[in-house]
């Protein structure tokens, strides 16, 4: 994999080398398949004749400055946070379209504060490559998305707001055996198994004043989550042994497991004044030895470690010529 080192930064020392996958739009959430080979990611890029998030497919030395990859969900509604499955020929994704055809409305601020829209209309499904559903895994009233799949291959996590909080649940790759995870309020989301899939990291929201706790139940019975106060929360595969990790403040999110299984990467702008800029900082299992690992003045998020960790895949805003483009970055990795 050729890279363009003028795309590191010279403290980017976990970088051997980079490229730049996308052009344009906002790209992110990009997961491996199980072999390496391909990997598939959410973007809105107009340029390819979106108006909201779909899911596009690209086998991984491929990279897309004056091309298109073929895309993979309906092209209805929106849709987040892709896995493949183990088999490597179906993929789990959550989408709106069943609610609606349309790009569901996306407010971004409510009494000047920055808000996610977490949509009632989100559910669960299964896909093969080609883009035909296969199977619909929830059907709850209310969000269920933000599924990722065990490396032992037999769970999934999702956030769901069932119960009438977001929390964490898993299931079987079928949907059955649905067990609730996480039971505190606030908002759980963003989850990744372990390695050996006995652990999980996600991040989460908790509210502790009666202000706080007033604010965000109102949010969320309005589809709304603030996502500017969350830290990063470790537990087993289960739900037990649940300990806070991060104790930072700001947004502390979208952590995944470094190979060995020892350290979490994660993307934080706990050392900007005004919000800007999210680095990637490393941090141990538990809570030790924070290191800064990216150093952009912009945004760098969503990283993913390859199943055979030589490569890490994330989110920049880098080179983007000023613009807001949020792309895909694939770093050979080294240490």
């Amino acid at each position: 994999m050729a890279g363009s080192d003028t795309l590191i930064y010279p403290e980017e020392k976990y970088f051997k080398s980079i490229r730049q996958i996308t052009f344009g739009g906002d790209n992110a959430e990009a997961y491996w398949s199980w072999d390496d080979k391909q990997m598939i990611f959410q973007s809105n890029n107009e340029a390819w004749g979106m108006e909201c998030d779909q899911m596009f497919l690209m086998n991984v030395e491929e990279s897309f400055k004056d091309s298109k990859p073929p895309m993979v969900s309906t092209g209805f509604g929106r849709t987040t946070c892709a896995y493949f499955l183990p088999d490597n020929q179906h993929y789990v994704y959550g989408s709106t379209h069943l609610a609606n055809k349309e790009c569901p409305e996306v407010p971004l601020r409510r009494n000047g504060a920055y808000v996610w829209p977490v949509y009632d209309s989100f559910d669960i499904f299964v896909a093969d490559l080609e883009g035909n559903i296969t199977a619909q895994l929830t059907n709850e009233p209310g969000y269920d998305a933000e599924a990722t799949v065990s490396p032992k291959g037999d769970k999934i996590v999702f956030t769901s707001d069932r119960s009438g909080d977001l929390e964490l649940y898993t299931m079987n790759l079928d949907g059955t055996d649905v067990k609730q995870i996480t039971d505190e309020l606030g908002y759980d989301g963003g989850a990744f198994f372990s390695p050996d899939g006995s652990k999980l990291i996600f991040r989460a929201s908790r509210p502790k004043t009666p202000e706080a706790i007033k604010k965000y139940k109102g949010l969320l019975a309005e589809g709304l989550v603030e996502p500017t106060d969350m830290e990063l929360f470790i537990c087993n595969a289960d739900g037990s042994d649940l300990k806070q990790l991060t104790f930072l403040g700001n947004a502390n999110w979208s952590p995944f497991f470094h190979p060995s299984g020892k350290k979490i990467l994660f993307s934080s702008n706990f050392e900007a004044e005004k919000g800007f800029p999210f680095n990637l900082y490393f941090i141990d299992i538990d809570g030790k030895n924070l290191e800064r690992v990216t150093h952009g003045k912009t945004f760098d998020a969503f990283p993913v470690f390859s199943n055979d960790g030589k490569y890490l895949a994330f989110s920049s805003n880098r080179n983007n010529g000023g613009t807001r483009d949020t792309n895909l970055f694939i770093a050979e990795w080294q240490e």
